[in-house]
């Protein structure tokens, strides 16, 4: 499938279904889930990063189950808003789970996510470095699907 951008992707989303975020890191997938009215996102899970059709087949279970039909996926862009390698492996790997996963997919510059999402978690929630690693991929996830929503709201 073709990467859409944001306002087509949503464009597409049958009414009552809903999108998945996706913060992809070199360990671990965070994955957040919107609401059917595609207005609020929230932190949903976290997938190991191994091979492509396992991420494919998860993430097919997901959407089945909690009836999104898209993704919204994290797009490492350089701070000058250029696309470094990170952001083309990314765009491959976005395009090829999009495939394999049968959800039409776009992409959503991340740049400073987690570290909004860390800073929150110190300051907010006075968690530990320790605690904080097993949420920060899904709250990543979640604030990138949020920005994306808001973006694209009519």
């Amino acid at each position: 499938m073709a990467l859409f951008n944001i306002a087509d992707l949503r464009a597409q989303i049958p009414p009552g279904q809903r999108l998945i975020g996706l913060d992809p890191g070199a360990k671990t997938i965070g994955v957040a889930l919107s609401d059917v009215s595609l207005l609020l996102a929230s932190p949903y899970s976290l997938l190991q990063r191994g091979k492509l059709s396992q991420a494919s087949a998860e993430l097919k279970a997901i959407a089945r189950r909690e009836g999104a039909s898209g993704l919204v996926v994290g797009w490492p862009l350089s701070m000058d808003g250029t696309m470094g390698p990170a952001a083309q492996a990314v765009r491959d790997w976005a395009r090829a789970l999009s495939d394999r996963a049968g959800l039409p997919a776009a992409l959503w510059d991340e740049r400073l996510s987690s570290a909004a999402v860390n800073r929150f978690l110190v300051a907010e929630a006075d968690m530990t470095r320790r605690k904080r690693a097993g949420v920060v991929d899904q709250m990543a996830a979640a604030y990138i699907l949020q920005a994306a929503l808001d973006a694209s709201r009519e």
